[in-house]
């Protein structure tokens, strides 16, 4: 297929652009409007008038309403509902122009073929600095995370020597690095023998506890895991497969996290509903390997009760069902059905403070944003003082598992509060962890629920609230700013980059994403863009944050579902402000170190006259 059987009409002048996020636009704009194969131009007359770029993956839905002269079309509206949630219109006044951009409109934003999506015509106009697809290598990752070293990526200044010990009596010792070589080979324990930067290990048997295991190199186990994963060092290649037959879509049980006290977190998905079937020896034997010494472990199921399966009392005797359910939702769609009452409410300018309170209740976004951090807080807590391992399932686990997960490891670990660190994390608990990026976000909000796939959903972007509930009670404990959760949002439904492209690792591979696009982490990480995502308020805070769950304490997320609705300048203008005091407050700092230094130099002097003058 060639885009230009798409494109009717690849030029058009005198076109009007009603846009109303645009605030100092003063009616509509008159211009050009170009499509390519990628992109909608508008390109304005007016010198003070800003291009309109937008790609078509952006655009959710396209409705038109034409005008009629005499029972004849002669032009019309086409709205665009945007999945950055954004909505403008295009006035045509050309009949037969009107019908060609909106049939063009239609086809390009509806390509289902992920070799056509402009990731993989982009090419970066400035040189890479760091390659993003190497940045957050899953040995790498998971070396540091069974170590206890700090998971910022192969530059954070606290990464270790990982000593990697094979089965026979040799080693081989590699610093973590660019060097380090991919993939490692099947059955290789990690070791760590020093730990830089505050990551002191505890111990050679501590950490040969787990190993890192190929068994998935083909994607055969589990069609939704990455090829190499994390597993308790006792247990065999031979029982992870029989653990993945009894597990919905073959998710075993795999190290997420491991805390400071050494307490760990695994998530899967739950076990098969198979009639005659009830156990699996070799699952039973994975959960209590990982109970090591502890009397009891936590099974937390997000699902919801009566709704999966779990596992048995008879068979996990030493494991403690919790069950807590993210919200009422049979299906990711239900996630997205409640975004999408909670953005129509925010975009209903007309209606009145009681008529909008009651939408917002209606839309029972909030309370999945609190049922998250509840969930979150409680596995928080099982791990830091408790002190017991917790598997956290839900369903297929790719979901409402993650988002706790996660959340988890922000309120314990102050390193996934960082730039890297949350990319890290976003890498490793999403990306590689297999959750479908471009199922869930085919289609958003503005689509009509009867004409979404039952596989659309908005779990991400319930994840980067959640962020931003802690954020708004933490606001110094975060490196990055709300800023850099926006982009997330707006890059994982569309981009120029192949970082949040296919369903799994499987299908990247199958495309060469990794070698025929460019990383989102690329881009952010150089240092120019990275300095307008930073938080001047920030202020390394290496405590567990313990969030507020009582619903008073959250707050709407006006910066992303309110930014095209209401003038957000002042809040820039705001954080330009303290930035201004910060950087100020930090030049008055040293310049008082450098009044001290020479007060006390000064002071030194004197006193040397002083005894000269005594002396003589």
């Amino acid at each position: 297929m060639e885009f230009a059987d798409l494109i009717k009409t690849p030029k058009l002048d005198g076109v009007l652009l009603h846009d109303p996020s645009n605030v100092g636009a003063l009616g509509a704009t008159v211009g050009t409007l170009c499509i390519t194969g990628h992109h909608l131009l508008l390109s304005a007359r007016q010198e003070t008038s800003q291009e309109l770029w937008l790609l078509h993956k952006n655009i959710d839905s396209v409705e038109k309403k034409p005008s009629l002269s005499q029972n004849i079309v002669v032009g019309g509206l086409i709205t665009l509902k945007c999945k950055d949630l954004r909505i403008i219109s295009l006035e045509i006044k050309c009949g037969k122009d009107f019908f060609n951009v909106a049939a063009s409109l239609e086809a390009l934003s509806a390509i289902q073929s992920t070799e056509l999506l402009y990731p993989f015509f982009y090419r970066p106009m400035y040189s890479i600095l760091e390659d993003g697809y190497t940045m957050f290598r899953p040995e790498l990752e998971f070396a540091k995370l069974i170590s206890g070293v700090g998971m910022g990526g192969a530059s954070s200044p606290n990464v270790a020597n990982i000593t990697i010990c094979m089965p026979s009596t040799s080693t081989t010792t590699l610093a973590v690095g660019p060097g380090l070589p991919h993939p490692l080979q099947n059955g290789f324990a990690i070791d760590a023998l020093a730990g830089g930067g505050g990551g002191v290990l505890q111990g050679l048997q501590a950490a040969c506890e787990w190993r890192i295991t190929n068994v998935n190199r083909d994607f055969s186990v589990c069609a939704t895991y990455g090829a190499t994963l994390i597993v308790p060092k006792a247990i065999t290649d031979e029982q992870i497969v029989l653990s993945a037959a009894f597990r919905d879509g073959g998710r075993f049980p795999v190290l997420s996290y491991k805390h400071e006290n050494g307490a760990t977190l695994m998530r899967s998905s739950q076990p098969l509903s198979i009639q005659g079937i009830k156990r699996c020896r070799a699952d039973e034997a994975i959960l209590n390997v990982v109970l090591g010494r502890s009397r009891k472990g936590f099974i937390v199921d997000t699902w919801g009760k009566g709704k999966s399966n779990t596992e048995t009392d008879l068979h996990y005797s030493q494991w403690k069902k919790v069950n807590r359910s993210i919200g009422n939702v049979s299906s990711p769609a239900s996630i997205l059905d409640s975004f999408a009452r909670l953005i129509e409410a925010c975009n209903d300018l007309g209606c009145s403070t009681d008529k909008w309170l009651s939408r917002l209740e209606g839309s029972g976004w909030l309370s999945l944003v609190l049922n998250s951090l509840n969930a979150s807080c409680v596995v928080a807590q099982c791990l830091d003082q408790e002190g017991s391992p917790v598997l956290v399932h839900g369903a297929k686990g790719l979901d409402s598992t993650l988002i706790v997960t996660s959340l988890v490891q922000i309120i314990l670990n102050p390193d996934c509060r960082t730039v890297r660190g949350l990319q890290a994390l976003i890498e490793r608990e999403w990306i590689q962890a297999g959750h479908p990026f471009a199922s869930r976000h085919r289609y958003s909000c503005y689509t009509p629920n009867q004409n979404r796939n039952k596989s659309s959903g908005a779990t991400f972007v319930l994840f980067l609230d959640c962020i931003y509930q802690l954020y708004t009670q933490f606001p110094c404990s975060f490196e990055f700013s709300t800023q850099l959760l926006i982009l997330l949002f707006e890059h994982s439904h569309f981009s120029q980059y192949g970082t949040f492209l296919c369903d799994s690792e499987r299908e990247r591979n199958e495309l060469n994403v990794h070698t025929r696009t460019t990383s989102l982490w690329s881009y952010l990480n150089r240092p120019d863009v990275l300095q307008t995502l930073l938080n001047p308020l920030y202020e390394p805070n290496s405590n567990v944050i313990w969030p507020s769950v009582a619903p008073i304490s959250l707050e709407l997320w006006t910066d992303l579902y309110l930014r095209w609705v209401i003038d957000q300048r002042s809040s820039a203008t705001v954080m330009s402000q303290i930035q201004e005091l910060v950087t100020r407050e930090k030049e008055l700092r040293t310049q008082v170190l450098k009044l001290r230094k020479n007060a006390l130099e000064l002071g030194q002097e004197v006193s040397t006259l002083m005894n000269s003058a005594e002396d003589a």
